[in-house]
């Protein structure tokens, strides 16, 4: 769903899983996807995972950079990364800054039990840092295609 109007993105340094922090205003000059997801190694988490390390290459060659983010450790992110073969950069948000900042920091409902959770969504920000495109409460069948299909119109591919 594209953004009733654009607005900068927040301007948030994670770590990644490779080893180096990723902050989001040295990436301007290209465009991001980020991927809000709520934990590793979950069914859903892996398919979506999986589904953007299949593509990759595809949104590089657009110029797009693309990361994952949850609340998991470094150390949770790499045993993720080699068990699942992951080839997309994940970034840690332990402390909940990004999460927060972006609005994904919810209240979820499982089981009869409330609790704090990662909301599944997806973030399109533009090369000069505003987000163009938001899904929330992603259904991961189909998402990446739907990502990908936004990121291209966006370079004008």
């Amino acid at each position: 769903m594209p953004a009733d109007t654009p607005f900068p993105a927040p301007d948030v340094t994670l770590p990644s899983s490779g080893s180096t922090d990723v902050t989001l205003s040295a990436l301007r000059g290209a465009p991001v996807v980020l991927f809000f997801y709520p934990r590793d190694n979950t069914s859903g988490c892996t398919l979506e995972a999986k589904g953007f390390s299949a593509r990759l290459a595809e949104f590089e060659a657009l110029g797009v950079k693309v990361f994952g983010v949850s609340k998991d450790s470094l150390a949770s992110h790499e045993k993720f990364t080699t068990k699942q073969e992951l080839t997309v950069p994940l970034l840690s948000d332990e402390h909940g800054a990004a999460c927060e900042a972006f609005g994904v920091w919810k209240e979820k409902k499982m089981y009869g039990k409330t609790f704090m959770g990662i909301e599944r969504a997806t973030f399109l920000i533009d090369a000069e840092g505003h987000v163009v495109q938001v899904w929330r409460k992603v259904k991961v069948a189909g998402h990446v295609d739907e990502v990908f299909a936004a990121a291209k119109a966006l370079v004008g591919e």
